[in-house]
């Protein structure tokens, strides 16, 4: 029988909040992250992560715990609910003979088995969805969409596309992640927000990862995009020494993804080229 999707609802927030997805296994940046939210003095019940908290990196377990502990807001990836259902793949709807699903059956498999129980009992729990107000909007929290956990939404992607979910989550602000590039796109009245990953860089040349900040002053809201330089040569350095595949290893170090598998054409041209936001 099919898991009905579940929604979380926060009620109503104010202060500050951060904002950030992909966390991919990726310790060093999850520590990194903390750091920040401590500087910023943003309490865990203003802190949301999009989903991914495992995919690429060497700390699967360590980043999962790290979140549990923490006590942030999470919904479930696509990778998390392929795991906690106990399935042969990441779910993330790479093409058959890609580079990206070759090198899924490499690191999931990883990843299944650094993971412990508690762990994967704890996934069970984590919602497919988080909504909340804020600023006097309507804000709903997605992976890659309402219907499809995996389905990848980029700036490029037709405000078609974008319209269905605002409709759907009957909501003023979209936030969502899975695409793994920070963007905002906006019409009329309506804001689609994806505060990027930390896992991983934004394919922009540079080994920054990305997280925003939301801000309610004067009861308006606001986003700030904000890079977040990490220690990303340890990273790569365990991704080696645990035989994860070289490709995402190297791209910690230069920046630039190994493929454009997933990519529109728009977000193609740019590879290399510096995210202003």
């Amino acid at each position: 029988m099919e898991r009905k999707k579940q929604t979380k609802s926060l009620g109503v927030l104010t202060g500050k909040l951060l904002i950030f997805g992909g966390v991919y296994s990726n310790y060093q940046a999850l520590t990194k992250v903390k750091l920040i939210a401590e500087e910023y003095n943003i309490p865990t019940s203003n802190i949301i992560c999009t989903g991914d908290i495992v995919a690429y990196c060497a700390q699967p377990e360590e980043c999962v715990q790290g979140i549990k502990e923490w006590g942030i807001h999470s919904i479930a990836g696509n990778v998390e609910i392929q795991l906690r259902e106990g399935l042969e793949d990441c779910g993330c709807n790479f093409e058959s003979g890609t580079t990206c699903n070759i090198l899924s059956n490499q690191w999931y498999p990883y990843a299944q088995k650094k993971l412990s129980s508690k762990s994967i009992e704890w996934m069970q729990e984590l919602p497919d969805f988080i909504s909340f107000a804020y600023a006097n909007r309507k804000i709903h929290v997605v992976h890659g969409s309402i219907d499809e956990t995996a389905e990848y939404i980029f700036k490029s992607s037709s405000w078609e596309t974008k319209q269905k979910v605002f409709q759907q989550a009957k909501a003023d602000v979209i936030i969502a992640g899975h695409c793994g590039l920070p963007f905002v796109d906006q019409f009329e009245d309506k804001t689609w927000l994806n505060p990027g990953v930390i896992g991983m860089p934004a394919n922009d040349g540079t080994t920054d990862v990305w997280y925003v900040i939301l801000d309610d002053l004067v009861g308006m809201l606001s986003h700030e995009f904000h890079r977040m330089p990490y220690d990303h040569q340890l990273s790569s350095q365990l991704m080696e020494i645990n035989r994860l595949p070289q490709e995402y290893s190297k791209t910690l170090l230069s920046g630039v993804w190994d493929n454009c598998d997933i990519l529109p054409e728009v977000e193609t041209k740019e590879q290399g080229a510096r995210i202003k936001l």
